[in-house]
């Protein structure tokens, strides 16, 4: 069972660089697509005090809400990239 959940939006080229990165490291992970209305992302909103996305949760790890794409990739290659 995954701890990992990826707040989405289909189309958002930041949310596909975050799931490459993800399949590279061959980690399951759970997806969660947002509306596209930013008014409408109140759970994204509650999570990360913001509406933008990819956002993720990594309960395991104790991240409740981590944004930016690049901060996201840079997390899951040190948190679960081989020379861990």
């Amino acid at each position: 069972m995954t701890e990992l959940v990826l707040y989405e939006l289909q189309g958002c080229p930041y949310c596909a660089m975050v799931r490459e990165t993800l399949a590279e490291l061959e980690l399951e992970y759970e997806s969660r697509t947002v509306p596209r209305a930013h008014p409408e992302r109140t759970e994204v909103q509650e999570i990360s005090g913001q509406t933008g996305v990819p956002v993720l949760v990594d309960e395991a790890n104790g991240v409740e809400g981590m944004t930016e794409s690049t901060r996201i990739i840079e997390y899951l290659e040190e948190t679960y990239g081989e020379a861990t």
